[in-house]
């Protein structure tokens, strides 16, 4: 047994701060191989151009998504072909979010390289989301498990009232913490939790580990997106696959310029106000300064710390393994991360 104190001070041995260890997820590297087996013969189409799409938008994500269900199966028993189905699952609901999401936000990069709705079109974009949506729902329906089915299909529903939550933010400087904070839970941390409960459900874990596993994927979701904020107003494109300051350009109130707003001074709550209201990138430098001078992004990675804590405390109960401590060491990867 663990505690947060541990995974504070320790964490795992193999961790490395600025991408997901190929040691650390070593105890599910037979088993990601085959649910990127499972991700290209699912992808395929007789029409050429869904294929095109696919392939182009699916290649380069960390797969953080389909580790987690692999991850959480482990915890609590065998990993199964029906795991390694429900990972690509996951993957392609996903996917499929990232297509709809570039084309909504007008985004020209992703993961380093162009968007798709760059390279093909919106047209195209938003119509293989829909296949790629689609194609993961045939796929959930061939595990033949009625819970299976309704962890997903309330995942996908909610993940599409966050991006409509999202949509009514914009522009809207007056957002509260709390408002933002379930715009993260809904739009990307449901499908963390979602993924972690299959793990467990699929291993027949009882109901109050399967909801501690949850637990620990909600979490999860909610330190990663922060930190996506953080590395929004701080990153390197290059590392971090997509232009600096897209949320300001897009007009969104992510939570350090929250934070900076509050604490700063009335020209700089004027500025980081007018750049929500306006969007565009003619205030960043300003509004970088602006962020630095408040320590924002400081304080938004405390707040990324303590909920990885509150999720590893979740499952600090279980017994120990090589899965455990990945599931650790993915924590703080979510935290510490630079990309």
């Amino acid at each position: 047994m663990h505690s947060a104190l541990d995974f504070q001070l320790h964490g795992a041995q193999t961790f490395r701060a600025n991408h997901v260890s190929q040691d650390l997820l070593s105890c599910i590297a037979n088993d990601m191989t085959a649910v990127d087996a499972v991700i290209r013969r699912s992808l395929h189409s007789e029409v050429v151009l869904v294929n095109q799409v696919a392939n182009y938008i699916i290649n380069g994500g960390k797969r953080l998504r389909p580790a987690l269900v692999l991850l959480a199966a482990g915890a609590f028993g065998k990993i199964t072909a029906t795991h390694h189905q429900l990972a690509a699952v996951v993957e392609f609901i996903h996917t499929a979010t990232l297509l709809h999401d570039d084309v909504v936000d007008e985004s020209s990069m992703r993961r380093g390289q162009a968007a798709a709705n760059t390279m093909f079109g919106n047209a195209a974009s938003v119509l293989v989301g829909d296949f790629v949506y689609s194609r993961a729902f045939q796929m959930m329906v061939e595990v033949q498990n009625m819970r299976v089915m309704e962890i997903l299909a309330e995942a996908t529903n909610i993940i599409a009232e966050g991006e409509v939550l999202q949509l009514l933010n914009v522009h809207d400087a007056d957002v509260t913490d709390e408002a933002y904070l379930k715009v993260i839970h809904y739009k990307t941390a449901k499908l963390f939790e979602a993924a972690t409960r299959l793990g467990a459900v699929v291993c027949n874990a009882s109901a109050e580990d399967e909801q501690a596993m949850a637990e620990y994927g909600m979490r999860l979701g909610t330190a990663f997106q922060l930190i996506d904020d953080v590395l929004d107003l701080s990153g390197e494109s290059a590392e971090i696959g997509k232009n600096l300051g897209d949320d300001i350009a897009e007009g969104k109130p992510t939570m350090p310029l929250l934070i900076a707003m509050r604490r700063g001074n009335k020209t700089q709550q004027q500025l980081i106000r007018h750049a929500i209201e306006q969007g565009g990138l003619d205030d960043l430098p300003a509004v970088l300064e602006a962020v630095a001078a408040t320590d924002a992004l400081s304080e938004v990675r405390r707040m990324a710390q303590k909920e990885a804590e509150k999720g590893y405390a979740a499952i600090a109960h279980l017994p120990d393994s090589t899965y455990l401590q990945a599931l650790t060491g993915l924590a703080r990867f979510a935290v510490e991360r630079s990309h």
